[in-house]
């Protein structure tokens, strides 16, 4: 089975340029005609997933809608409601769920959301700020002379000139492999994962193929994008790192103990007493592990860490939970400026990491993870505790794990982040915006 590559957007399977630079860029819809007339400009400029392991250009611009986006456009209600309700009802709603409270909450998000404008969004990527910038450009020029659209939001992403995200960690090391993309997996992605988990028209991993509402010109080899903006308060998580230890080894361990790697990017799994920065270059070596064999009890990778909760790889291998069901393709990319090393305090500007989740399945897939896995430790039997690193801290506080010459714990953990932004989006196939352009559903009723 081949992925039909030129009807997919890019994002989905294309691999991140390092360094990269981006940009997320977010519309209001007033008027339906100009929103099409914006898609149909856009369409031809819209990167696919043709050329994704040998890109002719290190650049893509794709785009997406919210679920309020695709009705002002005209889609019908008959087919609006057959979606799922996580993208229906939009992610603010769902704060409770996911854990958007207290200072998450989204009366304090500073992203538009679906339920505050955000209708539809441009994502740009590119090995270079002329690149980027050479595409935001297309985008400028498509609503030029549109009224009834209305630019809502920029917001520049990308990797920080260290390579790592802002708490020095070293990211994007870890991707499944999806059945019939092409290619050999590497060491460590496993057994290929079915495409209908990530791309719908495809059989997932109940057996089923992945479908939409309305007609299969709408859905088909589209997906979900479940977009999280995620605010990280560097200085609290210094502070706290320099009260675990007198001395940087100290503080090192305990940061690659509640990530799981060493902020290298080194698995603990690969190397578990000191960083081994030589095997994070290697693709073959820097993802190679599992937990089932040498590891199930988390004596080496603690169960509680962030790997270990978000891919649990063959961890739960004989618990109820099949990990397989909720996998997620993950895009991380920093927002705003490097807080100096030698800052004593924070600098009053915001920075962070902005997450884009595909998924076919946000319910099964992002949500659960999200509700269940990062925000509850019952899986993995740490009862109420939460991902060290971005879990929410009103139901617990606290992180354990296996040490010498006794087990460690660790209490009071900061609100090292907040949510400031998040949308479950649609990224539909390029025929598919084709048939928005000529209103399909017209021809459809």
């Amino acid at each position: 089975m081949q992925l039909e590559l030129h009807d997919i957007q890019g994002t989905v399977l294309r691999n991140r340029p390092m360094p990269y630079f981006g940009s997320y860029v977010l519309f209001s819809i007033e008027d339906a005609e100009a929103a099409r007339t914006l898609i149909a400009r856009l369409a031809p400029q819209v990167t696919t997933a043709a050329d994704w392991e040998s890109p002719r250009e290190n650049a893509w611009i794709n785009i997406v809608f919210t679920w309020e986006g695709l009705r002002r456009i005209g889609i019908p209600e008959e087919i609006l409601a057959g979606f799922p309700v996580e993208f229906k009802m939009g992610m603010a709603a769902r704060n409770k769920i996911l854990g958007d409270t207290g200072s998450s909450d989204p009366a304090y998000w500073d992203m538009p959301h679906g339920h505050n404008g955000f209708h539809v969004g441009l994502l740009v990527m590119a090995g270079n700020e002329q690149l980027k910038e050479e595409k935001l450009r297309i985008g400028h020029e498509a609503i030029e002379e549109l009224r009834g659209i209305t630019l809502l939001a920029r917001l520049d992403v990308g990797v920080p000139p260290n390579l790592r995200e802002h708490f020095g960690y070293t990211d994007g090391l870890s991707r499944p492999f999806i059945e019939g993309q092409g290619g050999e997996p590497l060491p460590g992605q496993g057994e290929p994962v079915k495409a209908g988990e990530f791309i719908l028209g495809y059989e997932n991993e109940l057996g089923r193929i992945a479908t939409g509402p309305g007609p299969e010109t709408f859905w088909k080899n589209g997906t979900y994008i479940s977009i999280r903006k995620i605010k990280q308060d560097v200085m609290s998580f210094r502070k706290f790192l320099a009260a675990q230890s007198d001395n940087a080894d100290g503080r090192e361990r305990v940061a690659a103990k509640m990530m799981g790697r060493w902020r290298s990017g080194c698995p603990l799994a690969l190397s578990p007493e000191k960083d081994n920065p030589s095997l994070v270059a290697d693709p073959l070596r820097n993802n190679d592990f599992s937990y089932y064999d040498n590891d199930v009890s988390g004596k080496i990778t603690p169960l509680g860490c962030h790997i270990r909760r978000v891919n649990p790889r063959d961890g739960l291998k004989d618990g109820i939970v099949d990990a397989r069901l909720h996998r997620l393709l993950r895009r991380g990319a920093a927002y705003g400026p490097m807080l100096p090393e030698s800052a004593a305090e924070d600098d009053g500007f915001e920075r962070g990491i902005v997450i884009a989740f595909i998924n076919a399945n946000p319910g099964r897939q992002f949500e659960f993870v999200q509700s269940q896995w990062v925000n509850d430790g019952d899986f993995i039997s740490e009862g109420s505790r939460t991902d060290p690193i971005v879990g929410r801290r009103d139901i617990a506080d606290d992180f354990a794990y296996p040490d010498k010459p006794v087990r460690k714990r660790i209490k009071g953990l900061p609100d090292f982040t907040a949510t400031r932004g998040g949308e479950h989006t649609f990224l539909p196939g390029i025929n598919a915006l084709k048939w928005i352009v000529s209103q399909g559903w017209l021809q459809h009723k």
